[in-house]
C-alpha cells in the first residue's frame, strides 16, 4: 500500500510540474530571409525570444546567406569578422544564451537596403521567472553597448500578430488543479 501511496505522489508531481515551451519562429515569417521590403525590425517587434527558442532564416542560397556578427559589424553592415556563416537556404540557429544577437545578408547591398535582424534573447521562464507577456517591450541592452545608428532607413511592413502565447494562469490552474485530484485521489486510497 505504502509503495502505491509513493508512486501516486510521484505521478502528482510529475503532473502538476510547469511545462516549458520553445518556439520556432521563421524569420519574415512567409516572405522568409530576402531583401524585397520585409522590416526585420517590425518582424522582431512584439516577439519575446527566449533561451531555447529557435530562428528559422529560409531564403535562396544562390543569392542569400546568413552571418551571424558583432553589433558593430551589424551596425556598419560588415560581415568580414562574422561569427558564422550559414549558406544552405534553411538555416535553424539556437537561441542558446541570453542576450543579443545580430544577423546580416553578407551579399552586397542586402544588409544596408535592411536585411538584418537584431533580436535580444531572454533567460528561459522558470516557474519562480516568467518570460515577459507577449507584446512586452524589448530588454535594454547589455552595458557598454551602443544603439544601431540611425543611418540604415527602415522599410515599412504591416506587422504580423504574434504567435499564441502560453497561458500562464490557465497553466497555474491546471497544475493545481491536478495536485487537489492527486491529493484527493492519495486520501480515498488510504480511507
Amino acid at each position: 500500500m505504502a509503495m502505491a501511496l509513493a508512486t501516486a505522489f510521484v505521478i502528482l508531481l510529475v503532473a502538476a510540474a510547469p511545462a516549458a515551451y520553445a518556439t520556432q519562429y521563421v524569420v519574415g515569417d512567409s516572405a522568409g530571409w530576402t531583401n524585397f521590403g520585409t522590416d526585420y525590425g517590425t518582424w522582431a517587434s512584439g516577439k519575446t525570444f527566449a533561451v531555447g527558442d529557435t530562428l528559422v532564416f529560409n531564403y535562396d542560397s544562390s543569392t542569400h546567406k546568413v552571418a551571424e556578427v558583432s553589433q558593430s559589424d551589424y551596425n556598419s553592415c560588415s560581415a568580414s569578422n562574422a561569427v558564422q556563416t550559414y549558406s544552405d537556404g534553411s538555416t535553424t540557429i539556437s537561441l542558446s544564451k541570453p542576450g543579443s544577437m545580430y544577423f546580416i545578408c553578407p551579399t552586397a547591398g542586402h544588409c544596408s537596403s535592411g536585411m538584418k535582424l537584431s533580436v535580444s534573447v531572454v533567460a528561459a521562464a522558470t516557474p519562480t521567472t516568467p518570460a515577459p507577456p507577449s507584446g512586452s517591450t524589448t530588454p535594454a541592452p547589455p552595458s557598454g553597448s551602443t544603439t544601431p545608428s540611425a543611418g540604415t532607413p527602415p522599410t515599412t511592413r504591416a506587422a504580423s500578430p504574434p504567435p499564441p502565447a502560453g497561458n500562464g494562469a490557465a497553466s497555474s490552474f491546471c497544475n493545481m488543479y491536478s495536485l487537489i485530484l492527486g491529493s484527493l485521489l492519495i486520501l480515498a486510497l488510504m480511507g
